[in-house]
């Protein structure tokens, strides 16, 4: 039987060798054929419209295919995803719009700093490998809080995890979404609400049909096009500049360049005018706010008599348009002019400092250790800060409830340790590159761009500008028709979408960056969309409201739900809540506190108990919650927190978990202590998880 069960496995692995393997060279065979229409002079348009029509029609035809309503299928394929394609599948669904999209362009804005999420991130899967993937294979079942229902008994653990599981995919998914809609209307040029519901269709064919079955298989080809897309762009911009085809060998060459040319636009005469203008303008901005009412009147006042005077003397236009433009614009009410004047004065604050507000790419820490006392506090602060985004990273990839489920649909409990490391690999493919591919697009900005005159500058900024005037803007506020550094300013979401156009590239591989991008923000939304469909359905309908419910029922309110769930997160991306990575690193901080403390502990604790977990989640949980309102613009707004920001240690909001984790992990041990002892069946089970597994495992 074991042998006959062996040589079956051994078929399957190689019939999906052979269908991959095949699907990888159609996929560059189909770009090929695009960069020779392109030649033949084939609209952009058209090759961007054909590359979101191709690759979403490729994930729906695979989510039909794959299409189930067994329980098992759907909720953990069937437990039979080999340990490469698992952890290829776990690459796509991490590889998400955050790390795509956002990781180069944060290496971009913050040179050494950003590299606390490439260590946090790649840290956190080794402690999925040691803590807790094998564990929860061995356990078996479907969800993270079936584990904790099981470890801790009754329902309320179960409760309080479907609810922390629900927010924290939430509010990944909403950045996932976002990436979708920002990536659909760069190809097809539609408006950006309507990119985000085009998209949505890819993202619910695959999850809706036939859950983790569909989504593990589409995941694989959302990987293979992934990783293809980002590396093709970096290697090509490394043999453009330095004739290495290495992007990580060339990268130490290129990053002296770098640091050489900061130094030069530190002390550019231009530089230095185009920042005292942006300083001026903050200063003005914070003398309208020592007196809101009486700045709002002068300045309805002299947009009102501006617009006057133009029209009086038959002025271009052009000018007119932009004098009512600006009038029409003018804040309302004096709380909304207090806002906008607040975020403009620090908007201007920032792009007065050096550089437009980036630190020296090569500089570890901002400040200086041996300056004066606030540089002196500006380099401890930042250097509290890289750590405890490190480690709220690292915990929070370790507590992710659509990461931890793919432990499930591994054949053994050795499988799912080999699916870790296959993870690993295939996701340091990008975060070895991603470092690289900030400096050689910075290298290219500061050369090749910086020193353009106005009316020279390349196209795709004016079409990226339309997209989101948050991803690029430029201004010439010295008026002397020359770029300076100072007077462009680059989102981090845009770096890595740009760079084929940044170097110059033919439009098809934008193109194929962009379907890249989409195939991870599509993977990542696929399997958020599970959890929390899953959640609501498995832990919350079938568990603890409709315990007769057939498999077939709990499938399609399954799909149900998760239907309701990806629209909820549509209309919210709609709203352009924040940038994509603050969302998906507040996910983090949201998961590592609610999940952390209670599953590491259920493990290899015995003496853990329910109350401990209860309180340990929901005290830790609610800290970071309360950190994150209290201290983040968009939340503080969203709430309506009107108290002063207080950050406890310079500790930034997005690192909240920082918080959350040691005071979950401090409540669970002293209410677990101060109550009675767990029940032997709840020993009994830590034992059975830690007891070497039996053979065949």
């Amino acid at each position: 039987m074991a042998t006959a069960s062996s040589t079956e496995s051994h078929a399957f692995r190689r019939r999906l060798d052979r269908i991959y393997l095949r699907y990888t060279v159609g996929f560059v065979a189909f770009v090929a054929l695009l960069a020779i229409l392109e030649q033949t002079g084939l609209p952009r348009r058209w090759i961007g419209v054909v590359f979101l029509l191709a690759t979403v029609g490729l994930y729906a035809a695979i989510g039909i295919v794959a299409r189930t309503t067994d329980a098992a299928e759907y909720y953990v394929a069937g437990r039979r995803v080999p340990a490469m394609y698992n952890g290829m599948a776990t690459a796509a669904d991490w590889m998400s719009a955050a790390s795509f999209i956002g990781l180069a362009g944060t290496l971009y804005l913050q040179g050494y700093g950003g590299l606390a999420y490439v260590m946090g991130w790649t840290g956190g899967f080794v402690l999925v490998a040691v803590l807790l993937a094998p564990y929860l294979r061995r356990f078996g079942e479907y969800t993270i809080p079936d584990f904790l229902a099981a470890r801790y008994g009754g329902r309320a653990p179960r409760l309080i995890g479907l609810s922390a599981a629900i927010l924290c995919s939430f509010v990944y998914l909403v950045a996932q979404i976002y990436g979708v809609g920002l990536i659909t209307t760069q190809l097809t040029g539609v408006d950006f609400v309507l990119g985000i519901f085009l998209g949505l269709g890819g993202v619910l064919v695959c999850s809706f049909l036939g859950g983790m079955r569909a989504v593990t298989w589409t995941q694989v080809a959302q990987y293979i096009i992934l990783v293809i897309a980002y590396l093709i762009p970096v290697v090509w911009l490394s043999v453009k500049q330095t004739g290495v085809p290495v992007p990580q060998l060339a990268v130490g060459q290129q990053l002296a360049k770098v640091s050489e040319r900061e130094e030069q636009l530190l002390r550019d005469p231009k530089e230095l005018e185009v920042r005292a203008l942006f300083k001026a303008r903050a200063e003005a901005y914070a003398a309208k706010l020592k007196d809101v009412p009486a700045a709002l009147v002068a300045d309805r006042a002299q947009a009102q008599q501006l617009s006057r005077d133009l029209k009086a003397h038959n002025a271009p236009l052009r000018e007119i348009q932009s004098a009512d433009k600006a009038l029409a614009t003018q804040p309302k009410s004096e709380a909304q002019a207090r806002e906008v004047w607040t975020r403009a004065q620090a908007v201007n604050e920032t792009r007065a400092q050096p550089l437009a507000g980036m630190p020296r790419h090569a500089q570890a820490f901002n400040g200086d250790p041996q300056g004066d006392a606030t540089q002196r506090r500006v380099f401890d602060e930042s250097r509290r800060n890289f750590i405890a985004l490190v480690f709220c990273l690292m915990v929070g990839t370790a507590a992710l409830p659509h990461i931890l489920m793919r432990s499930y649909t591994t054949p053994s409990v050795r499988a799912a340790r080999e699916s870790v490391a296959w993870s690993l690999f295939f996701i340091l493919l990008l975060y070895l590159t991603a470092p690289a591919l900030a400096v050689l697009v910075k290298y290219e900005v500061f050369n090749g761009l910086v020193g353009l005159p106005f009316d020279r500058l390349p196209t795709w900024i004016a079409s990226w500008a339309r997209v989101d005037p948050s991803l690029i803007s430029v201004v010439d506020i010295n008026r002397d028709g020359i770029l300076q550094l100072g007077e462009i300013r680059i989102g981090g979401d845009l770096i890595v979408l740009a760079t084929p156009e940044i170097a110059g590239l033919p439009y098809v591989v934008s193109g194929m960056v962009a379907a890249g991008g989409l195939a991870a923000a599509l993977s990542t939304a696929d399997g958020l969309l599970l959890t929390i469909g899953n959640a609501l359905s498995h832990d919350l309908y079938f568990k603890l409201l409709g315990p007769q419910a057939s498999a077939a029922r709990r499938v399609t309110v399954s799909k149900v739900l998760l239907l309701a769930a990806a629209l909820a997160a549509a209309a919210v991306a709609a709203q352009r809540p924040a940038d994509i990575l603050f969302l998906v690193t507040a996910a983090f901080s949201i998961a590592a506190s609610a999940f952390f403390p209670a599953l590491v502990l259920g493990i290899f604790w015995s003496r853990a108990n329910q109350w401990g977990a209860l309180c340990g989640m929901a005290s830790g949980l609610g800290l970071t919650l309360y950190y994150l309102i209290r201290n983040e613009a968009w939340l503080r707004g969203l709430f309506g927190v009107t108290a002063p920001v207080e950050l406890w240690g310079g500790i930034l909001p997005v690192s909240a978990g920082v918080f959350g984790v040691p005071v979950g992990f401090a409540t669970c041990v002293l209410v677990s202590l101060m109550t009675p002892a767990p029940a032997a069946e709840s020993r009994a089970f830590v034992r059975g998880l830690r007891d070497p597994a039996p053979p065949g495992l």
